[in-house]
């Protein structure tokens, strides 16, 4: 293998025609990733790399950035249940950091506590001037609402509030369709074992499945999205990503297409590749022009095989583990916004052109089985698609803690579909 596969498999590259600063001053302020969960070690990795000094928080210290080489996580109180105390513990982290640290958030909870709480935030920290746009994008509801004023192709969407309406909808819909929640972590709240405990969508493929759906969602918010399903292979399903600066000007952006996804049709991307898609680039930058965005976002897009349009899934306005694509092909997102933040005036940067396949080796494990089990493709495929150039978003060797952890849940995953195939075999 050549020292330049060997590089898109590990690191980044941080040598290429990108005209912007490599690393950081030896002056740049401190920087605070909001979330401790993957996509935030991906975030504290990024700015660790640049020679940033900085760290990450959470409420919940399962999550890697607590033992992760890049920095040790700070266990902060939940904002959602607590959230006196969580600007608290923000006002006395920033002491701590010296300076105004940057603040960047890389999960929905902390876009939207950032948000709540930006006026008292905003004395201790440098924050993106979009974080109110970012907390309404950070919901379900105001996220469509937004995207259809602004004319974003969507399939057809409801926010539902009674048993009344989601039948209403259920009338005229174009079945599969499914249920969302306002907020993905509402249906964290529901005991292991009920059927929408830690589920992202509940798909239905008759009117009564979806009432039925409803009916068990309202137990903990009677309020949900209902939407029609783009129909479609997965391999239809774009990722644009990009970073706007604090006057809204693109200044980096990349676009991925998946290969495979955990779970399959409805799950985040388990591997992609670069792909060229002038039409999904065109709608996703002018939606985001339209709003006024700020920041780093990621929009995830799947062209309607009903009638050829390409719609939108849904934005999510933060560090994702889709971004850490990105750097592979010449564009640092993290990087990019915090050089925004902090003055430096970056200049935009476009993807590299370079061909590699970005894994999530954690998620991918049952992503094959399933891919699998439904006739979609080969143990060749699945050979052809961990061929190098390729990076991974979950295995770093010089993060050793992180890797292992990546490996056991691996093979964890990997017996538990063997033994499931066996099973349905006998």
């Amino acid at each position: 293998m050549s020292s330049k596969h060997q590089r898109i498999q590990l690191v980044p590259p941080t040598e290429s025609s990108d005209p912007n600063p490599v690393r950081a001053d030896a002056d740049s302020p401190p920087a605070v990733i909001a979330g401790a969960y993957r996509t935030g070690v991906l975030g504290v990795r990024s700015l660790v790399r640049r020679g940033v000094r900085a760290t990450s928080f959470d409420s919940d210290r399962n999550y890697p950035g607590f033992r992760s080489v890049y920095g040790h996580a700070h266990a902060c109180p939940d904002p959602d249940t607590d959230p006196e105390s969580w600007v608290d513990f923000m006002i006395e982290l920033s002491a701590k950091m010296g300076g105004k640290p940057v603040l960047i958030p890389s999960a929905d909870q902390f876009v939207s506590a950032i948000a709540n709480h930006a006026g008292r935030l905003a004395r201790h920290y440098t924050m993106s001037p979009g974080v109110s746009l970012q907390g309404l994008l950070a919901t379900k509801q105001t996220q469509y609402e937004l995207a259809a004023r602004h004319g974003m192709p969507l399939p057809r969407t409801r926010f539902v509030t009674s048993a009344e309406e989601i039948a209403a909808f259920a009338v005229d819909a174009q079945f599969p369709c499914l249920l969302k929640p306002i907020h993905f972590r509402e249906w964290q709240r529901f005991p292991a074992g009920h059927p929408l405990s830690y589920a992202k969508v509940a798909i239905a493929e008759t009117p009564a499945q979806l009432v039925d759906s409803w009916h068990l969602a309202s137990a903990i918010n009677p309020n949900a999205i209902a939407q029609e399903i783009i129909q479609g292979p997965d391999t239809d399903k774009r990722v644009y990503l990009a970073c706007y600066d604090s006057a809204s000007r693109r200044i980096g952006n990349a676009m991925f297409r998946e290969l495979r996804c955990n779970p399959m049709k409805f799950g985040p991307a388990s591997v992609t590749e670069p792909v060229c898609d002038a039409e999904t680039d065109q709608v996703c930058d002018g939606f985001l022009r339209s709003v006024g965005y700020s920041g780093i976002c990621e929009i995830e897009m799947k062209r309607d095989t009903r009638d050829g349009r390409v719609k939108m899934i849904e934005v999510n306005p933060r560090l994702t583990g889709g971004g850490d694509a990105a750097p592979y092909a010449g564009v640092d997102l993290c990087w990019l916004h915090y050089l925004d933040l902090i003055g430096k005036n970056p200049t935009p940067v476009a993807p590299d052109g370079r061909d590699f396949r970005h894994i999530d080796l954690r998620a991918d494990v049952g992503a094959i089985f399933a891919y699998r089990r439904a006739r979609l493709i080969s143990w060749g495929d699945v050979i052809r698609s961990y061929r190098a150039p390729r990076a991974f978003f979950d295995f770093d060797t010089h993060d050793w803690r992180y890797s292992v952890e990546t490996i056991y849940r691996m093979a964890r995953s990997a017996v538990r579909e063997l033994v499931r195939s066996l099973l349905d075999r006998s």
